[in-house]
């Protein structure tokens, strides 16, 4: 759709007139409540259309998000419903290895024997052993040095076509059509020549030459079939007289990932070679072009580890495909996929990861998009959490008054559900917000556009020149940043600005190179045109965000969880509740037309885009639809406005200097990726069945309540309290992206003398209980908070410190639904405070 025409016309049905349909209701400009000053957390909600709660009367409470990036945990819901975990480091086994030999050391010493009388079968379990994982002793060990020999006399014997590889009945009667069998002998044995001995150099392979043949049509059919036949590793030519000559086609470095040739990587074997067993195998047998794996990572963006794996592997980050990004701070795991890369490729360079993992391997045929996935299971501890109705100051009776209130939230929240906001992560966390820039490039202000994103703020400048506490708060690559650009504002060269700016700034840095350039100080479009295209509509849709949160809090203000006519609904959910009345079809014999079946695979054009369509006053009256069946449209111009008042809201408010002076129905531009098709969100969302609840006492700031993967693997003993700290200032160390080697270590047992270990509270899962029971509970670190003074003879004992209160939340959100909206739901105003280590507001 974005290839079309942007002064071609909408079609009606796309398209509301304002005139038609709309209720003669007056609208109210929705008021921007601006909170408190000292709230600054409800102040952002409001500038961005966060506005109303379902369920305002509840008493909510007080917590802090991320203290600790292992308070949140997220995983990857997969299409099947099945929930990703990384638990298997290991490469895939092959396909040809499933019932075979489960470890060389069960080899028997009879079987030994017969290997060594059979040199044919000695050779294949060389291959075989090669590739058992489990394996560390090579066959020379098993059979002994002389043997050496019998395998070279073993890889002979394969040339000859009576015990090598095969041709089927069919394939051997159509060679045969072509040539005659001493011809056809002789190109099966240079096939097994071919694969048998792939550390061979083209030429000593050797040739077939046939008869002449004049045809060409046969000779055509000949070059096909040799192709189909010999799966490409045989090629076949004519001379200047007609005969046909056939050679090996593919040399062993050629086989598998277009970066292995010719080079010693993705698991090849000095030299270039690559073991032998591995190369027969082509992309279809080992089950698909793509390589799909499990990524785990702790306090990572997810281009930061993909970026880093594409150096290394020396492909273009292009190359990986992946569902949607996560959250840098917190844990994360997510499938990944990438083209023609094989396991041992990615195995070899996963070991240089630093709080990250990748493993559970396979080859499938296709590769991941964009939305591939159901949803995110999330694990959240939420911290030093304050509630204001308590009255009990001992432990056990504040579990038991924190869980009452915490039950009731979560059972609210489960039945009636949450604003499905689009959250603050959607609109930056600069000073100027992404969709600020994104309306700079809806108006055709590139300049603005470019302005905004190279702005800065004067504090993160001058703490530069700053000593202190003070110049601490700022981090490291917001100064950088600041004095980068402040550079390149003063003198308009790209040096020493992009030497200066740190990497991560990916925009900053492009147009910077782009104006710096001869004659191309004013081109801001073209600046705006290196950005990469993901992140340019990072921008634009944070606008279209902007506007569906106040449609949202608008519709919420006006109606509530009452359904109105008007209201639209997406036609894919509900095609069974539209009720159609056609005649049967006859054809010219009289007999009754069958037509195609709901689950058929032939489907029409509109099928492939989601639509939407306003409730007529009949549909409304059968009671078939609830407030959780109704969307509200993000502006564009392929989508359907809501025939009720709020039609005429997306109106005033994109007119409005707040919404830019915009028109929701000229959405069309002449720059592609600006031009907005639109789409539909659910006003409210709601979490999957199984949620469940944990209220837990602690002392430690440092005490971790829930297991990771990698604690599972036993790879994440090592005390994240230290790390904590490091990232928190920007302090990443290693290979200049905070990827490098770095060292774990041991583990601490679980404070099990703490009774709330033991004594849950009365909501809580039991899944949660039992990640919570195992956990690892890191050593004492350095802590932000000032510890109690400790009793000393000549200073009377004090009372003993009260407990802090964490609550673990267990939850299962749609692909598009923000885990800090529920949260803002179930704890009501300002209860949600997010900790915030890289001091990064200043920007």
């Amino acid at each position: 759709m974005e290839d079309e025409d942007p002064e071609m016309p909408s079609s009606p049905r796309k398209k509301l007139k304002l005139q038609e349909n709309i209720l003669n209701t007056s609208v109210q400009p929705v008021p921007i409540m601006m909170a408190p000053a000292t709230d600054a957390q409800l102040g952002k909600e409001a500038k961005v259309g966060i506005l109303e709660f379902v369920s305002p009367g509840l008493p909510g409470f007080h917590g802090v998000l991320k203290k600790r990036y292992t308070d949140f945990l997220v995983n990857e819901i997969l299409p099947s419903g099945e929930v990703v975990h990384l638990d298997d480091l290991r490469k895939p086994q092959r396909p040809d290895q499933s019932d075979k030999v489960e470890s060389v050391a069960s080899v028997p010493a009879q079987e030994i024997t017969q290997l060594n009388e059979d040199p044919v079968q000695l050779l294949r379990a060389t291959d075989l052993v090669h590739d058992v994982a489990t394996s560390q002793r090579s066959v020379a060990e098993l059979v002994g040095e002389t043997e050496e020999k019998k395998s070279v006399d073993a890889e002979k014997k394969l040339e000859d076509p009576a015990h090598g590889w095969q041709l089927t009945p069919e394939d051997e009667t159509l060679l045969k059509s072509f040539f005659d069998g001493d011809v056809v002998s002789q190109m099966l044995a240079l096939y097994n020549r071919v694969v048998n001995s792939p550390h061979r150099r083209l030429k000593d392979y050797g040739t077939v030459k046939s008869d002449v043949i004049t045809d060409r049509g046969v000779r055509t059919s000949i070059h096909q079939a040799i192709r189909n036949i010999f799966r490409s590793r045989l090629e076949s030519s004519t001379d200047d007289k007609g005969a046909m000559i056939v050679s090996a086609g593919v040399g062993p470095n050629k086989w598998g990932h277009p970066a292995n040739r010719g080079r010693n990587q993705h698991g090849g074997n000095r030299g270039g070679r690559e073991n032998p067993q591995k190369a027969r195998l082509g992309w279809k047998e080992l089950g698909g072009d793509y390589l799909h794996f499990t990524l785990y990572k702790e306090n990572k963006d997810t281009m930061e580890v993909i970026s880093y794996l594409a150096r290394l592997l020396k492909v273009k980050p292009q190359a990986f495909d992946f569902a949607g990004t996560k959250d840098r701070r917190g844990v994360t795991v997510q499938r990944v996929s990438v083209y023609r890369m094989r396991a041992e490729a990615l195995i070899s360079v996963g070991h240089t990861l630093r709080n990250a993992k990748i493993g559970n391997y396979e080859y499938r045929p296709h590769g991941l998009d964009l939305g591939d996935l159901t949803g995110n299971e999330f694990i959240i501890t939420l911290r030093d959490c304050q509630f204001p109705s308590m009255s009990s100051e001992q432990d056990e009776a504040r579990i038991r008054e924190a869980s009452s209130t915490v039950d009731l939230a979560v059972r609210h929240l489960q039945e009636q559900g949450y604003l499905n906001y689009y959250g603050l992560q959607r609109f930056g966390t600069f000073a100027t917000r992404t969709d600020t820039v994104g309306l700079k490039m809806l108006q055709g202000d590139f300049k603005g556009a470019i302005d905004c994103i190279l702005d800065f703020s004067k504090d993160a400048l001058a703490a530069n020149d700053q000593f202190g506490s003070d110049r601490d708060l700022i981090s490291t690559d917001d100064k950088a940043r600041a004095k980068a650009i402040d550079s390149f504002r003063t003198t308009a060269k790209a040096y020493p600005a992009l030497e200066i700016l740190p990497r991560k700034f990916s925009a900053e840095s492009n147009i910077i190179r782009h104006l710096s350039g001869p004659n191309r100080d004013n081109d801001y479009m073209g600046a705006l045109q290196t950005i990469p295209r993901a992140l340019r509509l990072i921008y634009v849709h944070a606008y279209q965000s902007l506007v569906w949160n106040f449609a949202a809090s608008e519709r919420w203000r006006l109606h509530g969880d009452e359904v109105q006519i008007g209201d639209l609904v997406l036609v894919n959910e509900h095609k069974d509740k539209v009720e159609e009345h056609k005649p049967d079809e006859i054809d010219a014999d009289g007999e009754v037309v069958i037509q195609p079946g709901i689950n058929d695979s032939a489907t029409t054009t509109e099928d492939s885009f989601t639509r939407a369509r306003a409730l007529t006053e009949k549909e409304l009256q059968s009671g078939q639809y609830t407030i959780f069946d109704v969307v509200l449209p993000t502006p564009g111009y392929d989508i359907l406005y809501p025939a009720n008042a709020m039609a005429e809201f997306y109106k005033s408010f994109m007119q409005s200097e707040r919404g830019g002076g915009l028109d929701p129905f000229n959405m069309r531009r002449s720059w592609r990726d600006v031009s907005l098709s639109g789409s539909y969100r659910k006003l409210l969302g709601r979490p999957g069945p199984d949620i469940s609840s944990e209220i837990r006492s602690y002392m430690a700031d440092n005490e971790q309540f829930v297991k990771t993967d990698a604690d599972r693997l036993g790879e994440g003993q090592q005390k994240r309290s230290d790390l904590d700290q490091s990232h928190d200032h920007g302090n990443d160390h290693g290979n200049g992206n905070g990827l490098g080697n770095g060292n774990e270590n041991g583990n601490a047992k679980p404070n099990n003398d703490d009774p709330s270990l033991t004594k849950p509270g009365a909501n809580s899962s039991t899944h949660i209980t039992k990640e919570l029971s195992s956990a690892p509970s890191p050593g004492p670190s350095p802590s932000t908070e000032p510890k109690p003074a400790t009793p000393t003879e000549t200073e009377p004992e004090s009372k003993p410190t009260p407990k802090k209160l964490a609550v673990i939340l267990k939850l299962q959100l749609g692909s598009s639904q923000y885990a800090t909206m529920a949260l803002r739901e179930l704890m009501k105003h300002g209860g949600v405070k997010t900790y915030k280590p890289d001091f990064g507001g200043g920007r």
